[in-house]
């Protein structure tokens, strides 16, 4: 028998991912594929599965650990014959002692103390940072000398947060168990900025949107609380901030699809031959792809600085998923240069990822447009929220026949519902008006898409 310690393996471009679960414990017998532990990015979780069958000797993780690449996971205890068909799968030898922390993970010796910042009127006093007008040249009124004294942050988010002068207090943490990281004092600072200033905000409240009031409902009758999943709570946050960070435009609009309709009927038996069910949601995104790259500026993203447009030269499009635990938007490549059928088996294999909790980093990364539909559900119109940093989204409601003038009668026509939201920095009306007439015009009539 051979002990083998089985190493993270290489899930993408993350580093310090928290362990969110451990699924198995010592003495354990595990089979191939079978889930070791469960860690959490910014966007999804993901199962680590067993390579081979073994009985588990030793966990060396626990919950709220950070693993990176190669990082050992457990100890297997396998049989020999199992051990050379192993040698396919990178294991790491079982160290003496643990390895040092990479620089990344090391705490800096020491911290600068931050830049006296001086302190402004009593009557303008604020918790959140203002921003100075051409008429005002006091500083922002930031006060945070023992920022995260009592919040769940690391010494260096702590340090970081001094250097800034943030009080903790205020920011929400999007780590594990609320932890709060250095991107959520980052994301707080660059809300703060986007703060109108004000000299007469009561000292309490400042120039931030004011919290909902916490109501006891059991004063009213029986309640329950339910717990979010971490994906509603991720996406809830997500979505908050691309609402209050982008100034939303929505553009509405019916296309008839009648003809594409007969066509994806007519393909239903060639489909089943080739094992997969075509849906009209590959029509769409194909013709999305193909708007997009006539009108480029929809499949770009805003830089951090707001002042430079990132135009992308690939087309990759994220589609929101209905999950148990809350919606997803995995993210299906270079649409532009697959058919109809491979994307239909695509959309169907991450449809089944979503679903079961196994999205990738690459799964969930790299979307240069969403689309939302709703066609199977119902409803007639609803506004989708851009999914930052991309520019534009387009939703989808459900499809009907409707009297359509043809110029002598009324014929009825299998009408499509669209909505485009689109960030108004970037896009002006009249963009958002010829992306979605020309969008319709491609899915009215799909010989569009070989011009």
């Amino acid at each position: 028998m051979t002990v083998k310690s089985i190493p993270l393996p290489d899930i993408g471009n993350f580093k310090d991912l928290p362990v969110i679960e451990v699924l198995v414990s010592v003495g354990d017998h595990v089979l191939p594929e079978q889930s070791l532990i469960t860690l959490e990015s910014d966007k999804a979780t993901m199962e680590i599965p067993a390579p081979f069958a073994g009985i588990v000797r030793k966990v060396l993780v626990k919950t709220d650990d950070k693993l990176n690449i190669g990082d050992a996971i457990v100890e297997l205890e396998i049989d020999d014959a199992t051990a050379a068909v192993a040698i396919e799968t990178p294991a790491i030898e079982i160290p003496a002692k643990a390895a040092p922390p990479t620089p990344a993970m090391q705490e800096p010796a020491s911290v600068p103390a931050p830049v006296p910042v001086p302190t402004p009127p009593a009557k303008a006093v604020s918790n959140s940072v203002a921003t100075p007008t051409q008429s005002e040249s006091q500083p922002y009124p930031i006060n945070a000398p023992s920022a995260g004294a009592a919040y769940h942050a690391s010494p260096s988010v702590r340090a970081f947060a001094r250097t800034l002068g943030v009080d903790l207090s205020q920011v929400s943490g999007t780590g594990v168990k609320s932890r709060i990281q250095q991107t959520d004092v980052t994301a707080f600072v660059k809300a703060s900025l986007t703060q109108p200033a004000s000299r007469s905000a009561p000292a309490s409240g400042g120039s931030a949107i004011a919290p909902l009031p916490s109501i006891d409902f059991t004063q009213f009758g029986a309640i329950e609380t339910v717990p979010l999943s971490r994906i509603q709570k991720r996406s809830g946050k997500h979505l908050t901030s691309c609402w209050l960070n982008i100034p939303h435009v929505t553009q509405f609009d019916e296309t008839d699809i009648t003809e594409l309709e007969a066509f994806r009927v007519s393909l239903k038996m060639r489909a089943e031959k080739a094992g997969v069910k075509l849906t009209p949601l590959v029509f769409i995104m194909k013709a999305v792809a193909r708007v997009l790259a006539d009108m480029p500026k929809f499949n770009a993203s805003l830089d951090a600085s707001g002042e430079n447009l990132i135009l992308k030269k690939y087309i990759h499009i994220g589609v929101a998923v209905d999950t148990p635990h809350g919606l997803v938007v995995p993210v299906i490549r270079d649409v532009d240069h697959k058919g109809i059928f491979e994307l239909s088996k695509e959309l169907t294999a991450v449809g089944a990822r979503a679903r079961e909790g196994k999205l990738t980093p690459e799964d969930m990364s790299g979307g240069c447009f969403s689309i939302s539909s709703l066609g199977g559900i119902g409803g007639t119109q609803f506004t989708p929220i851009v999914n930052g940093p991309e520019v534009a989204i387009l939703g989808v409601s459900r499809a009907k026949m409707s009297p359509v003038w043809d110029g002598g009668n009324f014929a009825p026509r299998l009408m499509l519902p669209l909505a485009l939201s689109y960030d108004h920095r970037v896009i002006d009306g009249a963009q958002g008006a010829r992306f979605i007439s020309a969008l319709s015009g491609v899915l009215s009539d799909l010989r569009e898409l070989i011009l």
